[in-house]
């Protein structure tokens, strides 16, 4: 049913949990794994010689981390996870990327990390703006 799952990741509790749903659909359907994390650059500009470069090189290291940890929880479902960092607006990252590898499914967290009690903006716009089917956990 899924041969190409795509996971977005903010490092947020909900996307934790979309993760862990995303590898079981992907054990499940033996299907590939993508994991995306998008540096927003309406946040952290483009590296210029300043002390924003500091600070985007230091979430492009969190960046980094986070995708290791999906990787990392992937093996241990027995699956490979191809991981990539992007700069842009997440929502059209996300988007665009799900195109680039024609994903089956995007798995997002319902919630982020701006968002405690109604769905995220990046989520309402990947559903809404995209022509992918996306699972909000």
């Amino acid at each position: 049913m899924y041969d190409t799952i795509l996971i977005p990741t903010d490092g947020s509790k909900g996307s934790e949990r979309a993760e862990q749903t995303a590898l079981r659909l992907a054990q499940q359907f033996d299907a590939d794994v993508h994991a995306l994390h998008v540096i927003d650059t309406r946040h952290h500009s483009e590296p210029a010689l300043s002390a924003m470069e500091l600070v985007t090189d230091e979430a492009e290291d969190e960046a980094m981390d986070l995708l290791k940890e999906v990787a990392e929880a992937g093996h241990d479902h027995g699956l490979d996870v191809t991981t990539r960092c992007c700069h842009g607006v997440p929502h059209e990252e996300i988007l665009a990327y799900a195109d680039d590898i024609d994903a089956d499914l995007v798995v997002m967290g319902y919630r982020g990390h701006t968002h405690a009690e109604k769905m995220g903006s990046v989520v309402d716009r990947v559903v809404t703006a995209g022509d992918r089917q996306t699972l909000a956990v």
